[in-house]
C-alpha cells in the first residue's frame, strides 16, 4: 500500500553556533530537507548556524531541496580543504588516542595562551579570515537577498553589547563573519560604522523574530552546546570548556524562558498574543557532542565533520520517527518546565 502524501507543514528553524560542530547541524538539515512535507518558512542562525542558514536559503533559491543540500555539502568540503593548510591540527597523541580535540596540538596550545595576553590586532594586523573566500565562493549574496526563506542572523554590537539581527537583504560575507567573530581570534567586523562580535553572546540563536515575522507556528531548534554535564570540571581545559558552553547557552535559555512566560499570559484570541500562545517548539540535539571538548570546534578535518554530519542525520531521523507526527499539532519540548528552574 502506498503511503499517503502528507499535507505540507510550515516550520521555522533555529540554528545554534559552535564552530565545526555546526557540521552536526548540516546533518540535521540534510535529513530534514529530504521530507517534502516540511516547508521551511524562516531560519534564525548564529555563527556556524548563520552559515548553514544562508547556505540553505541560497541553495534552495537556486535548486530547491537538492540545491540546498548541495550548497551545504560544497561549503563544508571547502571549509575542510581550507583547514588542511591550517597549523591547527591534531597532535600525534590525539590521533593515537582517537581524540578529535586539539588539546595537545602545539599550535592550538600556543594560540590559546597567546590569545589571553596578545590582541588579534597584533597577531593578525591585516585582519585576515580564511572563511571569507569560502563564503564568497559558496554563496551568491545578491541571490540570497531574493530568497523565499526568511533569514535572521545575529551578531553582537561591541559598543552596546546588544544583539543585532540582520535580514536577507542586509546579509553579506561581513555579516556572516561578524556573527562568527570570536573576539580573541579575529578583529571585530565593521558594518555601517558599527563593530560586531560573535552573535552567540547575545542570541544563540535569536528566536523572537521567528514568532513576530514568520507565518509558521512550529519552530525546530537545533542545539549544539550541551546544557548539562554530570560531573563538575576539574582541569583547566574542562573549566574553560564548561564556561564556553554556559556563556553560549545563556541567551538562548533566557529567551526560551521569556517565551514560556509570554505563552502563559498571552491572549490567545487577539493579534500577536495569539501567535505567542499558539507557538509550538521542538528540539533536536545529541549527547554525543558532549564527548568533544571546546578545542574540537576548531577541528575541521573531513573525517570529523563527516562524523558530525552523520550524527546530525541520525538525530534528525530519530526525532522524525518519534515526533514527526507531532509537528503541526503540538509541541514536543516543554518550555513551561524551564520556568520551574528559575
Amino acid at each position: 500500500m502506498e503511503k499517503t502524501a502528507r499535507e505540507p507543514v510550515l516550520v521555522d528553524l533555529a540554528l545554534q553556533g559552535g564552530g565545526s560542530h555546526g557540521a552536526f547541524t548540516w546533518g540535521v538539515l540534510d535529513r530534514l530537507i529530504e521530507e517534502p512535507w516540511l516547508r521551511i518558512e524562516a531560519i534564525s542562525g548564529t555563527s556556524a548556524g548563520a552559515m548553514n542558514a544562508a547556505l540553505v536559503a541560497d541553495g534552495w533559491t537556486q535548486g530547491g531541496a537538492e540545491g540546498a543540500r548541495a550548497a551545504l555539502d560544497t561549503y563544508w568540503r571547502r571549509v575542510s580543504q581550507a583547514a588542511a593548510f591550517s597549523p591547527l591540527q591534531r597532535s600525534p597523541l590525539d590521533r593515537l588516542m582517537g581524540r578529535w580535540t586539539l588539546d595537545t596540538s602545539p599550535a592550538y596550545v600556543a594560540m590559546d595562551l597567546m590569545a589571553r595576553v596578545v590582541s588579534p590586532y597584533d597577531l593578525n594586523p591585516l585582519g585576515l579570515n580564511p572563511l571569507r573566500s569560502v563564503l564568497d565562493e559558496c554563496i551568491d549574496f545578491d541571490r540570497l537577498a531574493r530568497a523565499p526563506i526568511k533569514l535572521f542572523v545575529t551578531a553582537t554590537n561591541v559598543r552596546t553589547g546588544r544583539g543585532h539581527i540582520f535580514r536577507n537583504k542586509e546579509i553579506t560575507a561581513d555579516v556572516l563573519l561578524a556573527s562568527a567573530c570570536l573576539p580573541t581570534m579575529f578583529h571585530a567586523v565593521e558594518i555601517d560604522g558599527e563593530s560586531y562580535w560573535d552573535g552567540g553572546y547575545a542570541g544563540n540563536p535569536t528566536l523572537t523574530p521567528l514568532i513576530r515575522e514568520s507565518d509558521a507556528c512550529d519552530t525546530i531548534l537545533v542545539q549544539i552546546n550541551p546544557r548539562e554535564r554530570p560531573e563538575p570540571p576539574r582541569t583547566a581545559n574542562e573549566i574553560l570548556n564548561r564556561l564556553n558552553e554556559i556563556s553560549f547557552n545563556s541567551p538562548l535559555m533566557k529567551e526560551l524562558r521569556m517565551m514560556a512566560l509570554l505563552r502563559q499570559v498571552a491572549d490567545p484570541g487577539h493579534g500577536e498574543g495569539a501567535r505567542w500562545a499558539g507557538m509550538r517548539t521542538h528540539r533536536i540535539m545529541t549527547d554525543a557532542l558532549a564527548d568533544f571538548g571546546a578545542s574540537s570546534k576548531m577541528n575541521a578535518e573531513w573525517a570529523f565533520v563527516s562524523l558530525l554530519k552523520e550524527e546530525g542525520r541520525k538525530s534528525a531521523d530519530a526525532f522524525l520517527t518519534v515526533h514527526g507526527e507531532d509537528i503541526g499539532k503540538q509541541s514536543t519540548t516543554d518550555l513551561d518546565a524551564l520556568l520551574a528552574e528559575c
